[in-house]
């Protein structure tokens, strides 16, 4: 979906068509950016971004408040349109999803024309546009999703998928981050076809088991499939807080809360069986550590150590308190929850 979050939002409100709108946290309270539309993204507002840095940046900008309920009643229609074609889907948010429709007897079996018939369902049933990625594999396939937006469509048939890769950027490959980015730009390779110059035995020495990854994806090469379930390996809950916290105590204090929500998540799971417990504290530098250890239960001192540890790691005051737990059972999770940066 294309700023799915804030293209609701103005679906329900057309008097916001032409203004910057973005869904988020507010300013005052350190929340964060969620999504934004279009408009917005001219100034350089962008998903993640602080809310005080976008308003800084586009005075003009409309924040609304989530309404996480509206968004799951929306995309439970849009999973319906996608069940009309094929009942291979893996969803990965609230917005966006891999269809396999290699077996799907609709319009012929065209991939192409399935997309292009999903895509005119979703604006006429549902009042927003959609890009969509054809492609013979996920890989290939999410980079097309991206490559038109908004309102796109771009297909990568198997024989033009050597051409497409071969001068594709590193960037674009799926765990590539800004760090992994510039490593492979100092050792000269900025494309796929670069990269193909390179053997797996010597990804791998650099860049560890993700090298294989890196090899077999500047080939166009990607055997996944398209999952029906996703397997939940964690749970988890945190808060960003308005006002950093400087001591333990102040920690402390936040942790009753949060262990409430965490319960009440994990009593909407099959099996409550897990391994770990592990904190996260964000800092107010913005980075971010976790410490974790095993136990089967929720135990509040185990937190509180935890958090000594964590928060001794540096001596700077916490802006973000978050902690969870490993299951060490498979949870299937049919309906992937989305879960915002911000409170």
């Amino acid at each position: 979906m294309d700023c799915f979050y804030a293209a609701v939002e103005v679906r329900d409100n057309p008097g916001l068509s032409k203004q910057p709108v973005a869904v988020g946290g507010r300013a005052e309270r350190r929340g964060v950016i969620a999504t934004c539309n279009y408009i917005a993204r001219e100034f350089g507002v962008h998903s993640a971004l602080s809310s005080a840095v976008a308003k800084k940046r586009c005075p003009d900008l409309i924040i609304i408040p989530p309404n996480l309920n509206k968004y799951r009643d929306v995309s439970r229609v849009i999973q319906n349109i996608f069940h009309r074609y094929t009942d291979v889907i893996e969803p990965l948010s609230l917005d966006e999803a891999y269809l396999d429709v290699s077996s799907s007897e609709h319009h012929s079996g065209s991939a192409t024309w399935i997309a292009q018939q999903i895509k005119s369902d979703i604006f006429h049933e549902v009042g927003l546009t959609a890009s969509a990625g054809v492609a013979p594999n996920k890989f290939l396939a999410k980079i097309a999703s991206d490559w038109n937006k908004p309102d796109g469509l771009k297909v990568i048939t198997p024989e033009q998928v050597d051409d497409f890769v071969f001068q594709l950027p590193v960037e674009k490959i799926h765990g590539v981050g800004k760090v992994t980015a510039r490593k492979l730009h100092n050792l000269n390779f900025r494309s796929c076809g670069d990269l193909q110059g390179a053997t797996e035995t010597e990804l791998i020495e650099r860049f560890g088991k993700f090298g294989k990854s890196l090899f077999r994806y500047a080939r166009g090469i990607d055997e996944r499939q398209v999952a029906s379930h996703r397997e939940r390996k964690s749970v988890s809950v945190e808060t960003t807080f308005r006002d950093d916290k400087h001591s333990l105590e102040e920690l402390y204090r936040e942790l009753p809360g949060l262990i409430e929500s965490l319960e009440r998540r994990l009593n909407n799971l099959s099996s409550r069986s897990f391994k770990s417990l592990f904190v996260k504290i964000k800092f107010s530098d913005f980075t971010s550590t976790t410490k974790e250890r095993r136990a089967e239960f929720i135990l509040d001192d185990v937190f509180q150590s935890l958090i000594d540890e964590a928060f001794g790691r540096k001596e700077q005051s916490a802006r973000l308190l978050g902690i969870g737990v490993r299951l060490s059972e498979t949870e299937i999770v049919e309906h992937f929850q989305l879960e915002l940066p911000f409170h």
